[in-house]
């Protein structure tokens, strides 16, 4: 008769786990990293390519709404053949796009890279999110949850200081350039990081079989997509044309920019590791509205300030808030997930939100005409943490849910 293996002989040690945190915090890192290069570029290709800032804006909004592809596409290879073949063709695929947008030759061609690019972003943080969460010990998943997520933050950070320095000295290509390192990170997770025992355990057959397993929770599913809609407009709606707001309505330089930009995802950073902490003592959602109230409560210094000191406090605040809640999802949502399909469900119900909040961008930058800048992103993001709030309110979590089946011989 077959049984599943004694929980000790499929646990990983501490050093295969800690090599499963790593890669994946380093992929969310680096995915981030060629994703924000643009944010600190949005003049300089505007002028490049004779395009207007709206139409750079929109690459953003292209590469956004891409990304279920790529969830869909990756979680599914995730969950029929494991995490690590799929998060290494992921790297190399996102890599290797990033750089040929450092070639590109006219908008056009700039736009459908970009759009490419999206594919790739959207595939890594599911496959790589649930790597970690499975190989991590449960009782300090919140803790690495949030490592994991705030290399996002940190990605963010690395792009700020590129603008400061690589940018200057060697131009908007460059910047791209740098971007297909990441590749190298594909014989770092081929040598040293291990597959998921969980997923060892709970693998799928076939493809039909995980896409009947997922059509079989589609109200939480459905939970997770609104979920991560409303932390996708929160993310975007106070990070993505935050630099271009410091610019026109504050008459910020690139230089200051990048440095209020390194400034604030230093927060972003203690945020995530600081909130994920708390949510093993208080919780996930109670964590994460109180991350989102203190977002709330540093609005009017980050839209508002009239002098650079309470902004570079706001804006520190704000995403140590932001982050903070952020922080928390890695681990929150592939508890929710079935052990099946926690490649898929946990990475797709992120990106739909990103399809649906891919306009985030374009709506605040169109409100920006009728209100002013300040007002419309402020306005913007009071409304949405506040249903945010509600929605964490009404849903349930499962804090320290076992991806191991304990199961004697």
């Amino acid at each position: 008769m077959n049984s599943v293996p004694h929980l000790s002989s499929v646990r990983l040690s501490r050093s295969d786990q800690a090599h499963a945190v790593i890669a994946s915090f380093l992929g969310w890192t680096l995915d981030a990293f060629d994703f924000f290069v643009l944010v600190f570029l949005v003049d300089t290709l505007a002028a490049q390519f004779r395009v207007t800032k709206t139409a750079i804006v929109w690459t953003l909004t292209a590469t956004l709404a891409m990304r279920p592809v790529g969830a869909l596409l990756f979680g599914l290879l995730a969950d029929r053949y494991g995490r690590r073949k799929p998060l290494i063709a992921n790297v190399v695929f996102f890599s290797l796009i990033e750089l040929l947008c450092g070639f590109a030759p006219n908008y056009q061609v700039f736009l459908g890279l970009r759009t490419l690019y999206g594919i790739g972003m959207g595939g890594e943080w599911g496959v790589g999110a649930s790597l970690a969460m499975e190989s991590a010990p449960r009782q300090r998943r919140g803790v690495l949850s949030g490592v994991v997520q705030c290399g996002y933050s940190i990605g963010y950070l690395l792009a700020a200081v590129a603008a400061r320095f690589v940018l200057p000295a060697w131009g908007w290509r460059a910047m791209f350039w740098v971007g297909g390192a990441p590749a190298l990170l594909a014989f770092y997770i081929r040598l040293r990081v291990k597959e998921s025992p969980a997923w060892k355990q709970h693998r799928a057959p076939t493809f039909a079989a995980i896409v009947r397993t997922a059509s079989g929770h589609w109200r939480i599913f459905s939970y997770l997509v609104l979920l991560m809609t409303l932390m996708m407009f929160l993310s975007h709606g106070t990070q993505d044309l935050y630099p271009d707001f410091l610019k026109s309505a504050h008459g910020f330089s690139s230089a200051g920019v990048s440095s209020m930009a390194i400034v604030y995802n230093v927060g972003a950073v203690l945020g995530a590791i600081a909130f994920g902490h708390l949510s093993e003592t208080v919780g996930r959602r109670k964590s994460m509205i109180l991350a989102l109230l203190l977002s709330l409560a540093v609005i009017p210094a980050w839209a508002f300030a009239s002098s650079a000191v309470l902004l570079v406090l706001g804006a520190f605040l704000m995403q140590t808030g932001v982050q903070g809640a952020w922080g928390i999802i890695p681990a929150h949502l592939n508890e929710l997930s079935p052990g099946a399909v926690r490649g898929l469900m946990p990475g797709f119900a992120y990106q739909l939100g990103i399809l649906l909040a891919a306009g985030t961008n374009s709506i605040e930058y169109a409100l920006r005409g009728e209100f002013g800048y300040g007002r419309a992103l402020a306005g913007f993001e009071i409304a949405n943490i506040a249903l945010l709030i509600t929605v964490l309110a009404w849903g349930s979590e499962q804090k320290g849910k076992s991806f191991l089946e304990e199961t004697t011989a």
